[in-house]
């Protein structure tokens, strides 16, 4: 009885309420250039967000631009997605600029942290050099398509247009009042609390925010991930690519060492993926070739030293040349260029010229070790006799006599027997 009152006071006849489940929202940080690398990714954290029925997925952004390829992979996913996507521009003194432009755009809700900017969407800052006619063709189909997202997510499309044509850019408080971004908020639980309750419109229809009290779940990149994005950056694809290069020469140099050889293939395949992700120029990698041509050949040939600065040049003008991008921080470092160069350059003439003065030195052990030794008759020597030379007692002849005593030189060695001239000073 007291059991079936306390069930009814409770409002649970008999059974124990089920527990409430935790919200749970997933924070991506995003803190460099938009690459095929980042775009899987972010891609693959959107899957496993909608997987994991998850009430949101924010997306930190801090991005100087990236390629426009990479961008619009990530745009097409953000547009399909069946989780609601929140790009919250952060930390402090961040940035969402050129690719980030329309990342944030395509968010269902975009927020942006104190002391951030935003624009400067130009695709010349994406996508490098090129000439005037494919430049305005690139500039009108990107123009086109940031303002098809800035208007199906009620934003400033003209802004959005002119970011991408006149390469405009804006603080926070700008973009809030120009209607580029929904709010402003400091940290992660203060953008929590502002986007609860707010309806967002999915692939599959509307939904509401439930975010107020949410657990918050951060996605580390994986080491697959961290690898391919380590590779990618154009300093460390450059110094992959020359280690290739070493470890071959060596290898060749120096066949069955393997240790070179491995390491060079290794080095070589890492270094041409990493490329594959940039913007290359291919007359700077012919031209790093010819440079370790030119050093080898400056061991070979007396050029006084042309060869040698020649490659220096080379190298250094093809370093620079490598990657073909207008945008800082897609290019290769002088920090870099200048150390590997120098090194290159003392590295192979040192190496490949003690390989060919070791080649060219007469030998010092076997039967070539033998000719031009002097050594001293032990007996009388004519069609037999014989001698001690190099620490040894050898059977020998000579086309002339010989007396005990005096010193012979090894003219040739036939067998076991060597054949002497005399020396002696009259």
């Amino acid at each position: 009885m007291i059991i079936s009152l306390i069930g009814i006071a409770t409002g649970a006849p008999g059974k124990a309420a089920p527990p409430i489940t935790a919200k749970t929202v997933h924070v991506l940080t995003i803190d460099a250039a938009i690459t095929p690398v980042l775009a899987e990714y972010i891609e693959k954290a959107i899957d496993r967000a909608a997987a994991a029925n998850a009430e949101a997925l924010i997306l930190q952004l801090n991005t100087p631009g990236g390629r426009v390829d990479s961008m619009e992979q990530i745009v097409m996913k953000m547009l399909s997605a069946n989780v609601p996507i929140v790009v919250y521009v952060a930390p402090q003194g961040g940035r969402a600029a050129s690719a980030g432009v329309f990342i944030t755009l395509a968010a269902n809700i975009a927020a942006m942290a104190p002391s951030t900017h935003i624009g400067a969407a130009h695709p010349v800052t994406m996508v490098g050099s090129m000439d005037k006619v494919h430049e305005e063709k690139l500039v009108n189909d990107l123009a086109a398509m940031v303002r098809g997202l800035a208007e199906k997510r009620g934003k400033n499309a003209k802004w959005a247009e002119e970011a991408v044509r006149k390469s405009v850019s804006i603080t926070e408080t700008e973009a809030l009042k120009l209607k580029v971004i929904d709010l402003i908020a400091p940290d992660i639980p203060s953008l929590l609390k502002a986007i609860h309750g707010k309806t967002i419109e999915l692939a599959l229809g509307k939904r509401v925010l439930d975010t107020k009290n949410a657990q918050v779940k951060e996605v580390k990149m994986g080491f697959r991930f961290k690898l391919l994005d380590l590779i990618s950056d154009p300093n460390i694809a450059y110094i992959l690519l020359i280690l290739g290069f070493y470890g071959l020469y060596f290898e060749l140099s120096n066949p069955g060492a393997i240790f070179p050889g491995v390491v060079g293939a290794i080095s070589l395949i890492l270094a041409f993926y990493a490329l594959h992700n940039l913007p290359i120029n291919y007359a700077g990698l012919m031209l790093i070739i010819l440079a370790i041509g030119l050093f080898i050949a400056e061991a070979f040939i007396t050029s006084h030293g042309v060869l040698g600065l020649g490659g220096a040049i080379a190298m250094a003008i093809g370093s620079v040349m490598l990657i073909d991008s207008p945008s800082p921080y897609l290019r290769i470092s002088w920090a870099v260029i200048i150390p590997v160069v120098a090194l290159s350059t003392l590295l192979f003439i040192i190496t490949v010229s003690l390989a060919v003065r070791v080649q060219r030195e007469k030998a010092d052990t076997g039967k070539e070790g033998m000719l031009g030794l002097e050594g001293d008759a032990k007996t009388d020597i004519h069609a037999h006799g014989q001698v001690f030379v190099h620490g040894e007692y050898w059977t020998a002849w000579s086309d002339e006599p010989i007396k005990q005593g005096e010193r012979v030189k090894v003219e040739s060695i036939k067998g076991l027997k060597l054949k002497v001239k005399n020396v002696s000073q009259p």
